[in-house]
C-alpha cells in the first residue's frame, strides 16, 4: 500500500480512484463496511483504491485541547487498512488553514486536481469543509459536474456492546475507558492495543520476582481505565501472553499512571528502549491496596494464572 503524507506526495501521473474519506480511528467493524465498500468498487472498476484521513484530528484545530483519545495511531490504522485491501493511504496535515477550505474547493482541490475521483464511498454522516458544511447530498451534487458517482454506506454494524447503539469510534472510546474492553473489542473486531516504548520505571515489580515492561505511551493514546488485565505483550515480533497493570501503584503510594506488562513465565527479558504493543484481551480485576506484601504477592500471582488461562483459551478458540 502506497502512503501519502500531503497533496504533493501523490504521483503526478496518478490516474482515476475510487475514494473514502474519514479520521477513521481504530478502523472498526464499521469502518470496515465502508472501506471495504470502496475497496470493491475500485476493484470493479479496474482502478486503485484510496483512503483520506487527517493529521492532527480535526477537533485539535477547530478547538484545540478537545483531541479524542486515539485508538489506533496511523501506522496501525496503515497496517489494518492494507489488509483490507487499500491501494494507497492518504494523510492530510490538517492546519489553520486547510479547515478554511469551503466544501466545493476541497472537492476541486483533493478528489478532482489531485486524485481523480471515480467514485466516491462515504457513510451518510459524512460532513467535510469549513464548519462542515459539506455533505453527501453537497458531494453528489458536484460530482454529476466533475464525473464521479457517489455512493453511500447505509449499513450499521451494532451489538451487544454499548447497549445495542450503532457502533463508533466514540463508542470504542467510552468502552476502553471505562474498562469495557470486552465490549471495545467487539466493535473493533479485535482486542484493543496500545503501543509505545519501552521505558525505565521504579524497578519494583523486578524486585517483587515479576518483572514489567513500563510502556511510554504516545500523546492521546486511549489507555483503559485503571485495573488487572489479561492480554499479551509483542516485541521485536514474539507475542507473549501477559497480566497488564494499568493505573498509578496503589502499594507504594504512586502518582504517575503507567501501563505494565508482565510477559508471563519469560526470563531475563531486556526490552528497554523497544517499541513494543500490549494487547487487551479481559478485565480481571480493579487496582487495590493491600494489607502487607504477602498479601499483594498473593494477588499478583492469581492474576497471572487469570491472564494465563484467559489468553490460553482464547488462542485455543482462535
Amino acid at each position: 500500500m502506497q502512503r501519502w503524507r500531503g497533496l504533493e506526495d501523490i504521483p503526478q501521473d496518478w490516474g482515476r480512484s475510487v475514494v473514502t474519506i474519514g479520521s477513521y480511528d481504530g478502523v472498526h467493524r464499521g469502518h470496515q463496511l465502508i472501506i471495504g465498500q470502496a475497496v470493491a468498487k475500485a476493484r470493479a472498476l479496474g482502478v486503485p483504491s484510496v483512503v483520506v484521513t487527517f493529521s492532527p484530528h480535526p477537533s485539535e484545530v477547530v478547538r484545540p485541547g478537545s483531541h479524542p483519545p486515539i485508538l489506533a495511531p496511523y501506522d496501525r490504522r496503515a497496517e489494518l487498512m492494507a489488509g483490507l485491501g487499500v491501494d494507497a493511504l492518504l494523510i492530510l496535515p490538517f492546519t489553520a488553514e486547510f479547515s478554511q477550505l469551503s466544501p466545493a474547493d476541497f472537492i476541486v482541490k483533493v478528489l478532482v486536481d489531485k486524485l481523480h475521483a471515480r467514485a466516491v464511498i462515504e457513510g451518510p454522516n459524512f460532513r467535510f469543509g469549513h464548519r462542515a458544511a459539506g455533505n453527501v447530498d453537497f458531494l453528489r451534487e458536484l460530482g454529476a459536474t466533475y464525473d464521479y458517482e457517489v455512493e453511500v454506506v447505509d449499513l450499521v454494524e451494532r451489538g451487544e456492546a454499548g447497549g445495542g447503539v450503532p457502533f463508533s469510534s466514540t463508542l470504542a472510546r467510552r468502552l476502553v475507558a471505562e474498562g469495557d474492553i470486552e465490549g471495545a473489542a467487539e466493535i473493533l473486531g479485535r482486542p484493543h492495543r496500545v503501543e509505545g516504548v519501552v521505558v525505565r520505571g521504579a524497578q519494583r515489580g523486578r524486585e517483587l520476582g515479576y518483572p514489567t515492561a513500563n510502556v511510554e505511551t504516545p500523546p492521546h493514546t486511549a489507555i483503559p481505565a485503571d485495573g488487572v488485565y489479561a492480554g499479551w505483550l509483542t516485541a521485536n515480533g514474539e507475542r507473549m501472553p501477559a497480566a497488564i497493570s494499568v493505573g498509578t501503584n496503589l502499594q507504594f503510594d504512586a502518582t504517575e499512571r503507567t501501563v505494565e506488562a508482565y510477559a508471563i513465565d519469560r526470563v531475563g527479558l531486556d526490552l528497554y528502549g523497544l517499541h513494543v504493543t500490549v494487547d487487551f484481551l479481559a478485565y480481571v480485576r480493579g487496582m487495590a491496596k493491600f494489607d502487607s506484601l504477602d498479601g499483594l504477592l498473593e494477588a499478583i500471582a492469581d492474576d497471572v494464572k487469570r491472564a494465563r488461562t484467559l489468553t490460553d483459551a482464547y488462542d485455543v478458540e482462535r
